[in-house]
């Protein structure tokens, strides 16, 4: 998987979240995934539990799927997840 080299802050992310035409980013263990794409993400929400523009990491383990999802061809790397403080 090629992740381009852009740090993304977490206003960044939080501010694409689907509003106003803006793109719909979430991120997983420090990568940040534009799902704007994804039937699953069409709607405000995704399957009524997940908001974009929020690092799901720690949602993740409840999910009915595994880590496969992020190589769907409607999920697409933007970069990686600043880090707080950093």
């Amino acid at each position: 998987m090629d992740i381009p080299d852009i740090l993304i802050t977490e206003t960044q992310l939080r501010g694409n979240n689907g509003d106003s035409g803006t793109p719909k980013w979430i991120a997983y263990h420090g990568l940040v995934y534009n799902v704007s794409d994804c039937p699953r993400w069409r709607k405000e929400m995704h399957e009524n539990l997940h908001f974009p523009g929020q690092d799901l990491t720690s949602e993740f383990p409840d999910a009915p799927h595994n880590e496969v999802v992020f190589k769907n061809p409607c999920v697409k790397v933007v970069g990686r997840l600043k880090e707080t403080g950093a």
